[in-house]
């Protein structure tokens, strides 16, 4: 393990997990490390965004799945808007799920399962903005852009996406990604174009054919 010369700056990092006991042993893990410091929790996307503005942390730790809300890839976007590097930190490793949070602006993904050691190196990657990837991740991102054939949504068509399959109605997807009926129209046109269907079952059959869909 390579530990920083006692005079070298801590690496402030930011914790957003809407399970406390995750957090709590986040915590209790990452404190071994003399030179990471925890400034802060969260426990939804909107105390992430607020924390994010407010204590400026070198990176922010991020679930994905975070309960009522807006999720974390949402979060991701808004935080890594401002410049604050994130890395995404979660059990979920499909192709939507990696898609989307890098296409948020995450500086970084990595699985749960990875060894302490792996998040200590992550998180000190993501500090100085080089990207962190999980060997699984790493793998499936090389493929994407492998494949070439993948229709190519961007973040907003794809969280659209998500929501239709989840059955929502366009009203309320509108409700869950703070836009207007018309915006949601306008994409699901440019989605069923890049997709080549003209149903929203069409859509998601497709979608999950090239693994945009969990």
């Amino acid at each position: 393990m390579n530990v920083p010369d006692a005079g070298s700056p801590s690496v402030r990092i930011l914790l957003c997990d809407d399970h406390a006991v995750v957090r709590a042993g986040l915590l209790a893990l990452i404190g071994s490390e003399p030179d990471i410091e925890v400034v802060g929790e969260a426990g939804t996307g909107e105390e992430a965004v607020a924390a994010a503005a407010k204590l400026k942390p070198d990176v922010v730790l991020m679930d994905l799945q975070l309960g009522p809300g807006i999720d974390g890839v949402e979060a991701t976007r808004r935080i890594a808007g401002s410049g604050v590097h994130v890395l995404v930190l979660t059990t979920y490793d499909t192709d939507a799920d990696i898609t989307r949070a890098i296409a948020a602006g995450a500086t970084g993904y990595l699985l749960k399962a990875e060894r302490p050691e792996e998040l200590f190196a992550a998180i000190r990657a993501a500090a100085q903005g080089r990207t962190a990837l999980s060997p699984p991740v790493a793998s499936r991102v090389m493929s994407q852009l492998r494949g070439g054939s993948r229709p190519a949504l961007t973040p907003r068509e794809l969280d659209i996406l998500a929501q239709l399959a989840n059955g929502l109605g366009n009203r309320e997807i509108a409700r869950a990604l703070f836009i207007s009926e018309a915006t949601v129209k306008t994409h699901l046109g440019r989605i069923y174009e890049k997709l080549g269907v003209d149903t929203r079952a069409g859509a998601v059959s497709v979608a999950k054919e090239h693994r945009l869909l969990p």
